[in-house]
């Protein structure tokens, strides 16, 4: 069965689409917290450069069939560049995997490459139609990047200057010619044997989610002091670490509602909560609403 023949949900108007500013970016995130693969089908009506990051797992991007296909794998990024202005991008998200993408349209991404008439690409070979597909480790100071610009501590009516601002970013560190070890300006993450020890603690948060360990015993698991994971933690994650487990905790009661699966009781159980109490008490102070109004 053609992959585009499958049930898909059109995100244009959904919770994954971040931001969306006409004749600029657009940024689309995807983060899978359930037990089965999403399928998702996004319209482009314009054109676009695509860059696309995993930073978990591995996902599938088709245009618009299954056999022009870009598999992408965490911790690799790929740009690709079509002259079709209309194509159905169709995404296929396994559980544990996420996806961040960034829509840059062509004119303002020359705009902001271009000095006294030198550019960072041929603005030619964008409008000669020759197809781009390239791939790339990403660094840490991308990686970094990315985790800021989908982090929920922002305040909605701050949060469109902070994407754009962490799109700025990104793409300096995206384009940047310099080796990680020189162009990593940040001053807690400073290597990827330490971006390792922090993302292994938050994979062992959300294991051990019902009874998580505490910061001391957190700390000598991934092999850090308590104040060197406190702070990277919070730096690499925008929150500390109890509350990003939080924010986790209230993205999957949220997702399986969605489902509609499990009733608020089970999925009071399944999050390690006492009391079902606890539990709606914790998602209305998140999202505004109780479980029950919002599978509504």
């Amino acid at each position: 069965m053609e992959l585009k023949d499958r049930i898909f949900k059109n995100i244009d108007k959904s919770t994954q689409l971040l931001f969306d500013e006409k004749n600029s970016f657009k940024v689309i995130h995807f983060n899978n917290l359930g037990s089965e693969t999403e399928l998702y089908k996004h319209r482009m009506e314009d054109n676009y450069l695509q860059l696309y990051f995993c930073t978990a797992h591995k996902c599938t991007v088709a245009f618009n069939r299954e056999h022009c296909a870009v598999e992408l794998y965490e911790n690799k990024s790929s740009m690709v560049y079509f002259k079709d202005e209309t194509m159905d991008l169709l995404l296929k998200i396994p559980p544990s995997s996420e996806l961040i993408i960034l829509f840059i349209s062509i004119d303002y991404f020359h705009s902001l490459f271009s000095s006294e008439g030198n550019y960072l690409f041929n603005f030619s070979n964008f409008r000669g139609g020759q197809p781009i597909i390239e791939s790339k480790e990403t660094n840490t100071p991308v990686k970094l990047t990315l985790n800021q610009l989908v982090s929920k501590t922002i305040t909605e009516s701050l949060r469109p200057v902070f994407i754009k601002g962490k799109i700025y970013e990104l793409l300096s560190y995206y384009f940047s010619n310099i080796t990680e070890q020189n162009s990593n300006h940040c001053p807690y993450i400073t290597n990827e044997e330490v971006f390792g020890k922090i993302k292994r603690a938050k994979e062992i948060v959300i294991e051990q989610m019902n009874n998580p360990p505490s910061l001391e015993v957190l700390a000598k698991e991934v092999g850090l002091n308590i104040k060197k994971l406190k702070s990277d933690f919070k730096e690499f994650y925008g929150v500390p670490v109890f509350s990003f487990l939080l924010n986790y905790k209230m993205e999957l009661g949220k997702k399986l509602l969605q489902e509609n699966q499990m009733n608020v009781n089970e999925i009071s159980s399944h999050l390690g909560y006492s009391s079902s109490s606890h539990f709606i008490a914790a998602f209305k102070r998140k999202f505004g609403i109780t479980p029950k109004q919002f599978a509504k």
